[in-house]
């Protein structure tokens, strides 16, 4: 018996702020639930490669601390990734080297407040 991927699922204040923002990202909308009447989806299921994520409405208001749970996506190339994130309108920390990235990474927060960490693979 064994796992074979895992995607977080992430509480959020709107469904459709959260595609946006993570489209920008590069992740691909996978799938999508809008109940019947209304006119939001309520979930969202997204892919970039093999990192997946999904979002889902908050039946309340949250608004997690920001290192409740950092969220870590790797890339072959840190600086040309943050520079595209960045020309996407998205702010992107600094990089920094620490001993366990020797090639970099810089963070991210998204809409909801939820810590993302890029570093490289």
């Amino acid at each position: 018996m064994r796992l074979v991927a895992q995607a977080p699922m992430l509480h959020v204040k709107s469904v459709n702020r959260s595609l946006d923002f993570y489209t920008r990202m590069g992740f691909e909308v996978g799938n999508t639930f809008t109940p019947p009447g209304q006119a939001e989806p309520t979930w969202a299921w997204l892919q970039s490669g093999r990192a997946q994520i999904m979002v889902t409405r908050a039946a309340a208001p949250a608004s997690p601390p920001p290192e409740v749970v950092t969220l870590y996506f790797y890339t072959p190339d840190v600086a040309a990734y943050r520079a595209g994130l960045i020309a996407q309108g998205i702010a992107a920390g600094q990089v920094t080297t620490p001993a366990y990235a020797p090639r970099g990474e810089f963070l991210v927060t998204d809409p909801d407040g939820f810590t993302l960490m890029v570093s490289h693979t």
